[in-house]
């Protein structure tokens, strides 16, 4: 009996090992963002060149109020109801894509298209961001439909979004969206410590530098995402955007 009872032990005492291990890393990465918050201007801040960098929480964007919109600063979207994954509406021109972008929500989008009459020539995003992979996924889908993407005034594309932007056969964005990048977790486990993290960030970025190349975009816009911790957000100016081929030139000119 106490043969296995040892294994037993032991086998306990490596989960035991393991959990800590798990937590450790977990809490090594929470530290720094609660000791240190961000002190970037608020998301409505005016946006000026080489002041780009905003505070973020996909979690907690603004909610439009007029009221509280002072000369000079940057129109609060309405994001108060944005869904919590992809909702995708026919609308008079095209689709709309609205929400953060969750895991299984490119497996959603062809069998809408193949149903849709007529086919959508554009899709039109409002998105915070979310999965990486499935943006990416969805980007593919859009460019080998031929469909295009574009913003509204009142529409935001952050994080993984700009991605599913990229995808647009061609891509516009009117003047008062938001357009921005950051770092990202490329859907790994949060538990693992960095250490065992970093093949998986290192392979997500490989991914999303070939997939930013595929579309004919300039890899360089990485150089912002990069540089921009989780809970900020670096907003592109419209010169920037057609600068990396996020927007392209409008054919009527």
């Amino acid at each position: 009996m106490k043969g296995p009872r040892r294994w037993l032990v032991a086998v306990l005492a490596a989960e035991v090992a393991i959990g800590a291990l798990l937590f450790g890393g977990d809490l090594a990465r929470a530290l720094p963002r609660i000791a240190w918050p961000s002190t970037a201007p608020g998301l409505t801040e005016p946006v000026r060149p080489g002041d780009q960098t905003r505070q973020f929480r996909p979690d907690r964007l603004p909610t439009r109020d007029p009221a509280r919109e002072e000369p000079g600063g940057r129109p609060l979207p309405d994001t108060g109801d944005m869904p919590d994954r992809l909702r995708m509406e026919p609308v008079a021109d095209g689709i709309r894509l609205r929400g953060r972008i969750a895991p299984g929500d490119a497996v959603r989008l062809t069998p809408l298209l193949d149903a849709a009459d007529p086919r959508p020539a554009i899709a039109w995003l409002d998105s915070p961001g979310g999965s990486v992979a499935d943006a990416l996924e969805l980007g593919r889908v859009l460019r080998n439909e031929g469909i295009d993407t574009a913003l509204s005034a009142e529409a935001v594309c952050l994080s993984a979004c700009p991605y599913l932007l990229a995808g647009g056969a061609a891509r516009r964005v009117a003047e008062g969206a938001w357009v921005g990048v950051h770092q990202h977790y490329f859907d790994q486990n949060a538990a693992l410590p960095a250490i065992f993290a970093v093949e998986d960030i290192q392979r997500g970025q490989g991914d999303v530098m070939e997939y930013l190349i595929e579309m004919g975009i300039d890899p360089a816009l990485m150089r912002h995402a990069l540089v921009t911790p989780p809970d900020e957000i670096y907003l592109l100016l419209p010169e920037e955007l057609e600068r990396y081929g996020l927007t392209t030139p409008d054919p009527a000119g």
